[in-house]
Order: structure tokens, then C-alpha cells, then sequence
């Protein structure tokens, strides 16, 4: 199998993507996509969050959404809204978010490869959330959830996108958050294959997010073999659906961390144990830190600069090198009391889209005592983890722009 292949795309008609682009469905809450989605009957919420369309309270991993799921999806092709191309293409998808610009490839890529990892993780998933996506792809015949890969240095590939985006569009469109989504057909059979070979020489690609939406498709492929007389590579379900862009140009945002409480410590004596193993300062301003070992505090309406003992910074360890990792060993393990933040409630997550003002609100509204702002995880330090097979804490990062759903989606059928 080609580590990627060129498929027939399913994607909004004509003058119709301003009606079907959509948030990704893991971003918005039912309610919240109830509303983004009032007034607009060919929206992709109604694929993605079908339980916006019975009602209120229907639980939204019921058997009754991914039959809602499927008839909207069929209404939708049916009513000419949604189109797939006639022959297998790749498509080049560009993200604009103020300053960042990303374009990179739509694709289905390789389950197998995904098994063996080649396309390498960096994350635990939890059954909960995979088996919603398993019933999703099987209820619908298609996978719309595209998963966000990032490709190692590849200047070949980048010149190839670069070229096809420097054409006219074939989809254009902005959304309500001020994202631009913008997106070109390769249907040429030259450019596909020098894409494949591309990609086919590349020793590994990196999911950066969508761990469930990989896994999910993997059980997909398993089961659909079983009764299969197809080859492997020869069915759709064979891949799933990414968009690949070149690590270079993504971009990881700070994953903050707040805490409810000091641990039974009084303000004063948590910063005498935190001066044990960090340089600790008052700050006039908010701090969002500029390089490594370095953090931010707030707390009781005031920040403090933080930088962490030399003696205790270990660069061996693609893992206990992560900043969040420091932070965790050094401070709020040891000193907090919290070991394990994917279980322990006294700890929350946020993202650094927020900004710093979100950290002040969370800590003057009362509700937690202190918070931390955060060095953003690097590119290199993700595919480094993933390459040395580990898993990285919880929250380690937050991915902008979004993909957004609707824009092509790969049926299974």
C-alpha cells in the first residue's frame, strides 16, 4: 500500500460551501451546534452533531444520532448540496488565521501504516470516544472528520502545493471565527503520482491531532476485511482522512494549566517551596513565557516569573523534556499533591487561544487559587516523542487553526 492515495472526494457543490463549512464536531457542545446551526439546513453540524435535530436531551451516543447522522448525510447528496469528484484527486487545503498561513494535502492515508506506526501517535484514546467515531463512520458509509498530520521537511511537495494554490480556487470560504478555508482539486495524474512518490519516501508522518478519528478508522478497516475478498489498498476504508501539512508551518499554542487550591499551603510558604527548585519574581505585567524552563504564575491578582534550576532540566528524555513535563515533576506533583492530571479535578486545561486573560478570569473568579502559563510545546519536541514511541502528557497541545468539517469528506462505499 502507498503510504497516501488520491480519492474521490465528497464535497460541497458549486456556490454551496458557504452553507455546509462547519466547526469540527469535537469543538462545540450540542448546544452550542444547535445554535450555529439554526437557520441553516445544509450545515455540516447536522452530520457531525445530528442530535441538534431531536429532541432536546436525546443522548448524543443513542442509536437513533447516527441514524440522523446517515439520513441528513443522504439528503444532502441527494438534494445536489454535496458532490463527489468523478476520479480519485488529492486536494491542496489552506488554512489563514491572522498571521499563520498553513496549506497542506487532503488524502486518504494508510490504515496499515497507521497500524505499524509509520504514521506515528503520540497519545492514549479512550474507548468512550472511539467507539462514538466507529459508529459514526459506520452509520454515515464515510469518514468526515478529517485527522490533522504533520509531514517531516519535504521542499518537493511544498513546491507542488505552493504551485496549486497559486491558481484559481475551487472553494473559498470564511468562517464566522474569521478562519479562511480555502481549497484546490489535483486531479492531474502527474502531480498525483509525484505526490505519492513524495510521500511513499518519507520514513514517518505525524498525526498532531485526531487520535480517535485514526484509531477509529483502523477498527473500521479491520472489521470490513473480515468480510472482504479486496486486497489490501483496494478499498476505501483501506485509508482514512487526513490533511497533511508540513511541520514547518504549524502551529502549537500554550496549554495552560489552573488549580483549585494550594494543597493546605498558605500564599507565602507555596512560593517557599516553589523557590526551591525555580527562580521566583514578581512580574508588573502578565508573563507568557519566550523560551524553555520558563513559566508564568498567577495568583492573588499578581504574577510571578518563573525560571527552573539548571540542575534540574533533563534533555534526555523526549518526554521529561517537554516543559509541561518539568512543570509537572517539579512543581505540581511534588508540591501540589497532584500526580495524575488526567483523573485529578482539582486540575484544569487552557488554551493559550484564551490568552492570559483566561487564566486571570479563572483564578479572580474564585474558582481556582493559581495558574500557570506555559513555554508552547515545539513541532520537533511532538515528533520526537512520537518517533521514540512514547506518549506525551495530557493536554500537551493546542492546534489553531482548526480544520473545519464539510469541506471534503472520503466515503467508504
Amino acid at each position: 500500500m502507498d503510504l497516501i492515495s488520491p480519492f474521490r472526494g465528497l464535497r460541497p457543490a458549486t456556490g454551496r460551501a458557504d452553507d455546509v463549512v462547519a466547526p469540527p464536531y469535537d469543538v462545540l457542545n450540542t448546544a452550542e451546534a444547535r445554535e450555529r446551526a439554526e437557520g441553516k439546513p445544509w450545515s455540516f453540524l447536522h452530520i457531525s452533531k445530528p442530535e441538534i435535530d431531536l429532541p432536546e436531551g436525546t443522548d448524543p451516543y443513542s442509536p437513533e444520532v447516527y441514524a440522523k447522522a446517515a439520513e441528513n448525510l443522504e439528503k444532502m447528496i441527494s438534494e445536489g448540496v454535496l458532490k463527489q469528484d468523478d476520479k480519485p484527486c488529492y486536494y491542496a487545503y489552506r488554512l489563514i488565521m491572522d498571521d499563520i498561513v498553513q496549506t497542506g494535502l487532503v488524502a486518504g492515508a494508510s490504515v496499515d501504516d497507521y497500524d505499524t506506526n509509520r504514521i506515528r501517535k503520540h497519545e492514549y484514546t479512550r474507548p468512550v470516544k472511539e467507539d462514538d467515531r466507529v459508529r459514526q463512520i459506520d452509520a454515515v458509509n464515510a469518514q468526515t472528520g478529517p485527522v490533522l498530520l504533520a509531514y517531516p521537511s519535504a521542499p518537493e511537495v511544498d513546491t507542488i502545493l505552493a504551485t496549486v494554490s497559486s491558481a484559481t480556487p475551487d472553494m473559498d470560504v470564511t468562517a464566522d471565527d474569521g478562519v479562511q478555508h480555502t481549497l484546490w482539486v489535483i486531479d492531474d495524474n502527474a502531480l498525483i503520482q509525484q505526490l505519492t512518490d513524495a510521500f511513499n519516501a518519507m520514513k514517518a508522518i505525524y498525526i498532531a491531532d485526531g487520535h480517535h478519528r485514526s484509531a477509529s478508522a483502523s477498527r473500521i478497516c479491520a472489521e470490513r476485511r473480515k468480510n472482504s475478498d479486496l486486497k489490501a489498498g483496494e478499498a476505501p476504508w483501506d485509508y482514512f482522512l487526513t490533511v497533511a501539512f508540513p511541520h514547518h508551518e504549524m502551529k502549537i499554542f500554550d496549554y495552560n494549566r489552573v488549580i483549585k487550591d494550594l494543597n493546605g499551603l498558605s500564599a507565602d510558604e507555596f512560593i517557599a517551596k516553589i523557590s526551591e527548585n525555580f527562580t521566583v519574581t514578581k512580574s508588573d505585567t502578565p508573563v507568557k513565557p519566550t523560551q524553555v524552563s520558563e513559566y508564568g504564575m498567577y495568583m492573588d491578582k499578581q504574577w510571578y516569573h518563573l525560571v527552573l534550576n539548571d540542575d534540574l532540566i533533563n534533555d534526555d528524555d523526549p518526554v521529561a523534556k517537554l516543559d509541561i513535563s518539568r512543570l509537572a515533576k517539579n512543581l505540581i506533583d511534588p508540591i501540589l499533591g497532584i500526580s495524575d492530571p488526567r483523573t485529578d479535578d482539582r486540575i484544569d486545561f487552557v488554551g493559550g487561544i484564551r490568552g492570559l486573560e483566561g487564566l486571570e478570569k479563572r483564578v479572580d473568579s474564585g474558582e481556582m487559587a493559581v495558574a500557570f502559563s506555559i513555554f508552547a510545546t515545539r513541532m520537533e519536541d511532538l515528533m520526537s516523542v512520537a518517533d521514540n514511541n512514547d506518549v506525551m502528557p495530557p493536554k500537551s497541545t493546542w492546534f489553531e487553526p482548526k480544520l473545519a468539517d464539510g469541506v471534503v469528506s472520503l466515503m467508504l462505499k
